[in-house]
C-alpha cells in the first residue's frame, strides 16, 4: 500500500519541486498539497496521510505550530520538515519529526530520509502486528459497545455526544442516554474518529460535531454548549484551549 503524502508550503516552485522528486518513489504517493497550516489541518481532517513535507515559516501558523497540534492527534502522520531555516532542528525533532531537510536540498539527501520513513514505517507494522497477533487488518467498526442497565448495546459513533471520566468509571452520552464503557478514555480517544472527536480535558472528550456554542471561562479555558437533552457543558482546559482554536481556525 502506497504512503499517502501531504505537501504543505506557501512557495508553488518549492510543492513543484519536491512533487517531481517524490515521483521516483513508488510507495510514495502525493494527494494533496496545502500554502498554509491552516489549510493543512483541514486537508488533515478529511483524510488520513501517511507523512507531511511540512515548511515553518508560512504567514500566519508555523509548521512547528500545525506540528505540535498533529501531536494531540490519535493517529497522527509522520513528519519531515524541509525547510530553509536551520536554526529550528531541535524544535523539529521535539515534535517527533523523522527528518529535517534543508533547501536546497538534494536527490541523495532526500532518499536518506526516505529510507529513514521507510524503515520507521515498518518498525510500527511490526509493533502492530505483535499487538494484534497477525498481519491480517482488522476492520474498524463505527459502533461501540456499552453497558446499561445491565445489556451490552452497541452504538454508533456519530450518536455520541460527549465521553466523561467519574469515580474510576467512563461515561457516553447521547442526546437522551447515559452509557458505561468498559474502554478508558484514552482508549476511546484512539478508536473514536480524529477528525471530529477532540480531547478537551483530561477527563473529557467531545463530538465537535454536537457542539453549539463555544463559550469563554475564566483564566484561558472555555466550555462547549452541546446539544443533548439538557445543553450540557464540557470544559476545555488551558492546555487544550489554544489547541482548539487552532484546529477550529479561530
Amino acid at each position: 500500500m502506497k504512503l499517502k503524502a501531504l505537501i504543505v508550503d506557501d512557495e508553488y516552485p518549492a510543492r513543484k519541486e519536491l512533487r517531481f522528486l517524490l515521483d521516483q518513489f513508488e510507495n510514495v504517493e502525493v494527494v494533496g498539497e496545502a500554502t498554509n497550516a491552516r489549510e493543512a489541518l483541514k486537508l488533515i481532517s478529511a483524510l488520513n496521510y501517511s507523512v507531511l513535507f511540512l515548511d515553518v515559516e508560512m504567514p500566519g501558523m508555523t509548521g512547528l505550530e500545525l506540528s505540535s497540534i498533529i501531536q494531540e492527534l490519535p493517529k497522527r502522520p509522520y513528519i519531515i520538515f524541509v525547510t530553509a531555516y536551520e536554526e529550528y532542528a531541535v524544535k523539529a525533532f521535539e515534535v517527533n519529526a523523522v527528518d529535517y531537510l534543508l533547501k536546497p536540498f538534494d536527490e541523495k539527501r532526500l532518499h536518506q530520509a526516505m529510507q529513514k520513513l521507510f524503515k520507521l514505517v515498518e518498525k510500527n507494522k511490526e509493533k502492530e502486528k505483535a499487538v494484534h497477533g497477525s498481519g491480517e487488518e482488522h476492520t474498524k467498526l463505527d459502533r461501540l459497545p456499552v453497558e446499561k442497565d445491565g445489556k451490552t448495546l452497541l452504538i454508533p459513533e456519530t450518536e455520541i455526544i460527549y465521553a466523561y471520566t467519574q469515580d474510576d468509571s467512563v461515561f457516553l452520552k447521547t442526546t437522551k442516554d447515559l452509557y458505561v464503557s468498559k474502554y478508558t478514555l484514552k482508549e476511546l480517544e484512539s478508536r473514536l474518529n480524529s477528525t471530529v472527536f477532540f480531547r478537551t480535558h483530561r477527563c473529557y472528550i467531545v463530538n465537535l460535531g454536537k457542539v453549539q456554542e463555544i463559550i469563554p471561562f475564566f483564566n484561558g479555558t472555555y466550555n462547549l454548549v452541546v446539544n443533548d437533552d439538557h445543553r450540557s457543558k464540557v470544559p476545555v482546559s488551558r492546555n487544550q484551549a489554544k489547541n482548539l482554536k487552532k484546529f477550529l481556525g479561530m
